[in-house]
């Protein structure tokens, strides 16, 4: 049903919907959606929860994940993808925009567009895509202050603190989780853990403790089902930047064969149909609402 007509679902605030989804036996699947129209073919997919990444939507402006990203560009790409699907979205918030003050304006930004929960990690400006090297890291007292004031400020956004320790040591890792649990957090994202055995001992060391694992592509952590995840104790998963590797990798493809042959019929079969296009987008039923609609009659 169009976002232009209340559902059930806006009865419910999205961080208590996500929070029914944890709930649940089983790991909650959340996939990337870079935009609108990614989230309503998850949605399609039977996805329950989707994930806005930070370095996706900084590679939709053709800008490198730095932290250059501002506040209204993330509420941009949030605001679509909430009112397309419905669905509780987890938002990539990078370092919170700032301190303790501007990690409390994140959060009431992002409740009132209806986003379910924000990622805040630790890492200092410029910040770098948790798999690459050399990243700088806040002190723990100074992350742990942004958790709380996440917390302090937040109706009902569900707060996942992302550590990037493990590049120090796991234990320098778990100490941190420890610390931002006790700050507010609900729940911990170990980023980049590089073996199996990392997954699992931090797992082991935080029970108790909701814990999201991220499958990122080309990275530095080993490819694992959700299934492996959810037997290790992991509760939720994502897959942050996996639909925009496919879209890119179309589109080039879409232009070099334009460039080649100077038309795109040698690519038919590749693209997403006029039908197809509509069904996603649901233009019949558009078109279906605004016919229920009764013209306005002037008087006399």
């Amino acid at each position: 049903m169009s976002y232009l007509v209340p559902g059930e679902h806006e009865a419910v605030p999205a961080g208590d919907r996500l929070r029914r989804l944890l709930a649940r036996p089983g790991i909650v699947r959340m996939p990337g959606a870079h935009n609108g129209h990614a989230a309503l073919q998850a949605k399609a997919a039977g996805f329950e929860a989707l994930y806005l990444s930070g370095a996706a939507m900084s590679a939709s402006m053709g800008l490198p994940d730095l932290g250059v990203l501002t506040l209204e560009d993330v509420l941009f790409f949030a605001r679509q993808i909430v009112k397309a699907s419905g669905l509780p979205l987890l938002v990539d918030g990078d370092t919170g925009f700032g301190e303790a003050l501007n990690v409390m304006h994140t959060v009431r930004r992002l409740e009132e567009i209806g986003a379910a929960a924000i990622q805040i990690e630790d890492q200092l400006l410029p910040k770098k895509c948790g798999h690459l090297n050399d990243k700088r890291l806040a002190t723990p007292q100074d992350m742990a202050a942004k958790v709380a004031a996440a917390a302090r400020a937040r109706r009902s956004l569900y707060i996942i603190a992302r550590t990037d320790a493990a590049g120090e040591g796991l234990d320098q890792a778990i100490d941190r989780a420890r610390i931002y649990v006790k700050a507010g957090a609900d729940a911990i994202f170990p980023e980049a853990l590089t073996t199996e055995a990392m997954f699992s001992e931090f797992a082991a060391a935080m029970s108790g403790a909701p814990l999201l694992a991220n499958m990122t592509e080309f990275g530095r952590s080993p490819p694992m089902t959700a299934e492996r995840l959810q037997a290790l104790g992991y509760r939720m998963i994502i897959w942050p930047v996996s639909s925009l590797r496919v879209a890119n990798k179309a589109q080039q493809a879409l232009y070099e064969e334009i460039a080649r042959t100077g038309s795109t019929s040698g690519i038919l079969d590749q693209m997403q149909t006029r039908a197809e296009l509509y069904g996603v987008i649901d233009l019949a039923g558009y078109e279906a609402l605004d016919a229920t609609i009764v013209a306005s009659r002037l008087p006399g």
